[in-house]
């Protein structure tokens, strides 16, 4: 008999992090499109947002610029937010996923989990390597930010 030790849902690619704030000044991050622009995508890409309309069901509309020259337009759909607390995001164009961000005190820091689900788990075991990488490179902008707001 064997047991199954991976996660709960294997169509997730699931990141956490620590970060040196309050869940407050970490969701503001988000909130806000200026600030958000700064951090968002992996290491070398900057990010033109065409619309952001940060509330339930609302749109986000951007065009993510690679470090290589490449553009990727992106739409997304904000399902849920909660302030200070959860946001998540369904990425409405392909590759789809539901982008769940929940964030919790812990003392004076915040502990952030990023949970990507993809539509099976044979496609979280193709996007894994890249998504991975990409989100940590992510979450180490979102350090950056943080921290000079610190």
């Amino acid at each position: 008999m064997s047991t199954h030790s991976g996660p709960i849902n294997s169509a997730a690619v699931t990141t956490e992090r620590v970060f040196s704030a309050s869940p407050r000044t970490v969701f503001a991050t988000f909130a806000q499109p200026d600030r958000l622009a700064q951090w968002w995508g992996p290491k070398g890409f900057t990010n033109t947002f065409e619309l952001f309309e940060f509330r339930p069901g609302g749109r986000w509309v951007l065009v993510m610029h690679g470090p290589n020259g490449a553009d990727y337009p992106n739409e997304s759909i904000f399902r849920e937010i909660q302030t200070d607390v959860k946001i998540v995001i369904e990425h409405v164009v392909k590759p789809w996923y539901l982008l769940t961000i929940t964030l919790s005190a812990v003392g004076d820091q915040t502990h952030l989990s990023w949970v990507q689900e993809f539509e099976t788990p044979e496609f979280a075991e193709r996007m894994r390597p890249l998504s991975e990488r990409a989100n940590e490179e992510v979450l180490d902008r979102l350090e950056g930010v943080v921290r000079n707001e610190a």
